[in-house]
């Protein structure tokens, strides 16, 4: 409940970036790369999580279709097809996370 007041809260002032700063990345080590390059990034974390979401909405449809013919295969596909554009949306929110995790050993 508290999340959704701030979301409408957030909304109503106009400004699409308080909505927007609670999925950018927290750059960490990697605040010194330019601002292109993290503009660029973005763009390619926002197109993935786009289309993944997208995969996972598919996914549905067909579990949906297939429990409506009794289609067992078409159900499966659609499960398949769910749980992995889920894990790959986990993969791409958590990816500045782990760079840095990474780099943090590597040193």
């Amino acid at each position: 409940m508290q999340v959704t007041q701030q979301v409408v809260q957030l909304a109503a002032e106009g400004g699409i970036g308080g909505i927007t700063e609670g999925i950018r990345p927290d750059w960490a080590v990697f605040g010194a790369i330019g601002t292109k390059a993290k503009i660029i990034v973005g763009v390619v974390m926002a197109g993935a999580v786009l289309f993944l979401l997208g995969s996972a909405i598919v996914g549905a449809v067909h579990i949906r279709v297939g429990n409506q013919q009794h289609n067992s295969m078409e159900t499966k596909k659609g499960q398949t097809m769910v749980a992995s554009s889920l894990l790959g949306l986990f993969a791409v929110a958590s990816m500045s996370t782990l760079f840095g995790i990474v780099y943090g050993f590597g040193i």
